[in-house]
This record gives C-alpha cells, structure tokens and sequence, in this order.
C-alpha cells in the first residue's frame, strides 16, 4: 500500500502548528507576565477559585442550601458547620457556595451582554461622527447623569424582582462609560494612517469598524469590563439586600446579608461570612483588572 502526500496540505498543517505554537507561547508568556505581579496574581487566583467553586458547588458543598433545620438554628462555627448556620439552621458554607452561582452568572452574563453593547455604540459614534455621534452620545449622557445603583433600582422597580431583570437592570446601566471609552479610542484611530490607506482600498465602513476598528479597541474593554465587574458584585449584592434580586430562598450573598441582619449582634457569622465573600471577590476583579490593563494597554509601560 503506498501513501501519497499532499505539498500544500502538508504545508496548511506545519502552518497551523506554527500558528498554535506561536499561540501557546503569548499565552504562557501573558501568564508569567501576570504571575509576576503579586496582586494581579492574587486576584486571578481568586477569581479562578470563584469559577471552580461555581462549577463544582454540588459536589463541594456538604449540605443542601435550602434545607431547614431548625434544631441547629444559629448555630456557632464548628467542626460540623464550618462558617455556622443561619437562623434557620441552613449551612452558611453550603449557601456560600450555592451564592458563587448566582453571583457568576449575573457578573458573566453582565459581562457578554454590556461589552458588545457598548462597543457598538461606542465605535459607530465616534467613526460616524455628526448627528449620530450627537444623538448616541446625549443618550449615553443620560444615562451616566444618573448614579449607577439608583438607575438599577428604578429599573427592577419597573421589571419586578429576579435575577433576569437584575441583569437587565445592570445591563442598562453599565454600558455607557464603555461606550464612551470605545469612542474615545475610536475617534484616535479614525484620522490614523493606516485606516484612510484602507478606506483609499475601497473597504466600506462596515470592514474598516469589524477588521480594524473593533479590535485595536477591544484590549481597552476588556480592561474596563473587568474593572466593572467589582460594581457588577456591589450592586447585585445591594440589589438582592433590599430584596430586588434572588428571592427567597435562594442562596444570594447580599440576601443572606438581609436576612441575618436581625442577628448580626449576636450571631456576627451570618452576615460577616457573606459580606466577606462580596468583599474578597470584589477586590479579586479589581486587581485582576489593574493587572490586565498594565499588560494589555501599551500606554501605561
């Protein structure tokens, strides 16, 4: 049996191992970069440890986080509960980790929703310029005029409480300063050379937003993105505290903050547990965030 090869197959795959190579290699660089910074690695650590927590709750979890017993109500830490029971005798560690839940998927689907929304708006304003950069920028105005958390409880007001309007509601108000720093990128980049060269190719405006635009700004929303995420935790948790958010039962940090509130004198753990957690995360994303902005914004070396 004889085996024939193929010149330019065989060149197609050398070129996508050199290309997956090259790959592997920024990657490994851009996490030394990262682990030499002791706050930024800090703060990585714990956000992967969040996500691990997240994924695996059911199985790190020793006991159901909605399950009553009232016979271990307050219930001080213990070999048996490590971070105590509330006052329904429910394991403040289980709920803990059930909150990681929440918490992850309010802040990530936040995330993949206020990105791409203020990038658009941010880079058609400021490449277009004129009417539509006068209208999308009076709106974006209007928005940020109004302090971030008194906008989110007008809009859960509206929508009624839940997680889904809890992420309407954020949504709603985390886009501008997004949409307003893509349009400060924007507007250095579209008097730049290289982008009248290409229009001078004929590239409609479309191709110059998505092939050069687009991604000469990503690196800057990222960055804010992340850094947003800390204000993401603080007002999901501010939400869920006046009872905006997760609905009881549900394991929701600042919820659990509410209802142990009552007990805080003389049971501390019920509400220092959970007012930690929001904490340690919140500065977690703030580092991670300062990390990513010195190793992805070539202005600050």
């Amino acid at each position: 049996m004889t085996i024939s090869f193929d010149a330019a197959s065989v060149s197609h795959s050398r070129e996508r191992l050199v290309r997956c190579q090259r790959f592997a290699a920024r990657c490994g660089y851009f996490l030394w970069r990262m682990a030499c910074n002791p706050l930024t690695a800090i703060g990585g650590g714990i956000v992967l440890v969040l996500c691990i927590v997240a994924l695996f709750a059911p199985w790190i979890a020793p006991y159901h986080p909605l399950v009553q017993d009232l016979n271990n109500a307050l219930t001080p830490p213990g070999a048996a509960h490590w971070f105590g029971t509330d006052e329904f005798g429910r394991d403040i560690f289980s709920r803990l980790v059930w909150g990681a839940c929440i918490t992850l998927y309010i802040v990530l689907l936040v995330s993949v929703t206020v990105g791409p929304l203020g990038l658009l708006l941010g880079v058609t304003a400021g490449y277009f310029g004129g009417k539509v950069d006068g209208v999308l920028m009076r709106v974006t105005d209007i928005f940020i005029s109004f302090p971030s958390l008194v906008l989110a409880l007008a809009f859960v007001a509206a929508l009624g409480p839940g997680l889904e309007h809890v992420v309407i509601a954020i949504t709603l108000t985390a886009w501008p300063p997004i949409a307003r720093l893509a349009r400060a990128e924007t507007l250095s980049l579209r008097q730049a050379d290289f982008i009248s060269a290409v229009r001078l190719q004929g590239a409609s405006p479309l191709r110059v937003l998505w092939k050069h635009i687009i991604p000469l700004c990503l690196p800057s929303v990222i960055i804010r993105i992340t850094m947003n995420m800390a204000g993401i935790i603080l007002t999901a948790a501010g939400l869920g505290f006046l009872g905006l958010g997760a609905q009881p039962p549900d394991p929701e940090w600042g919820a659990m903050i509410a209802s142990g509130r009552t007990y805080m004198l003389e049971c501390w753990w019920v509400v220092t547990v959970p007012g930690l957690a929001i904490l340690i995360n919140s500065l977690a994303f703030n580092f991670l965030g300062d990390g990513l902005r010195d190793l992805l914004d070539p202005r600050s070396e």
